[in-house]
């Protein structure tokens, strides 16, 4: 089962009268548990790419289907309600809420839950904020942490919604380079403690460093395809399939 399935995607936005093309042409798949860097420089398309994974936005033509679930006409509603139970989100700016406390930033997506009771939510609240190294700062709001500590804050709330996907958004173009490491090494760490997808769209050659699967992205479509055997990559430039990575990781096994 591809926990991502992406076939023949274009995405086209109109500026004015003018058509532009997004995205041309992406079929990908990605299994459960990898931890996946799609890299490209500004305006390539990777955000584009990001946002249909995590149903923000959808495709002008062909189909995205989530753990196997064809997503591509579903409803606002549909979307909305496939996003607050399978999918965690991570942003380069934290974007969390200033008003609440660490706590609540963590609970706030769990709310819409009519599924997770009270005590479900504190739970999760307490574990996530552990495993994240924060239970001593639940009470704090975003404006007494750190960079480093919100951007564990808003990991946490990624993973209350006990998503199968976690998309993290250049999660660390606001971090000093030593934070910006011990948040990728708790990313990676969480990935292959609860076998959690981790999509990053990135140009930070620190989370390239980190990914075992890389996707690269210019004028909207793929250049490169990358498996990491060990301390190297095997690309495959210039093909729109990921069985082209899967048999470059066979030859080189």
């Amino acid at each position: 089962m591809s926990v991502v399935r992406i076939e023949h995607v274009y995405k086209d936005y109109l500026l004015g009268d003018q058509k532009v093309q997004a995205l041309k042409d992406i079929t990908l798949s990605f299994d459960p548990g990898v931890f996946l860097a799609i890299a490209g420089p500004s305006g390539s398309g990777k955000t584009t790419l990001l946002n249909l994974i995590g149903c923000i936005d959808t495709p002008t033509s062909g189909r995205i289907f989530i753990n196997d679930q064809d997503v591509s006409g579903r409803t606002a509603d549909e979307l909305a309600d496939l996003r607050n139970r399978t999918i965690g989100f991570i942003f380069q700016t934290f974007n969390l809420l200033p008003v609440l406390s660490a706590a609540e930033n963590v609970e706030y997506p769990l709310l819409q839950r009519a599924d997770v009771t009270k005590e479900e939510r504190q739970r999760r609240v307490e574990y996530f904020l552990d495993i994240v190294g924060l239970a001593k700062f639940a009470d704090h709001r975003p404006n007494q942490l750190s960079g480093g500590q919100r951007q564990r804050v808003a990991i946490a709330r990624a993973l209350a919604v006990l998503p199968s996907i976690v998309l993290a958004d250049e999660p660390t173009a606001n971090l000093d380079h030593k934070t910006g490491e011990e948040i990728l090494n708790l990313m990676k760490k969480i990935n292959r403690s609860f076998n959690t997808t981790f999509i990053f769209s990135t140009h930070d050659k620190r989370v390239i460093a980190k990914a075992d699967r890389l996707v690269r992205v210019d004028d909207g479509e793929i250049s490169a395809l990358g498996v990491r055997s060990e301390s190297r990559w095997s690309l495959a430039r210039n093909r729109r399939s990921t069985d082209v990575v899967a048999q470059n990781q066979q030859a080189n096994n």
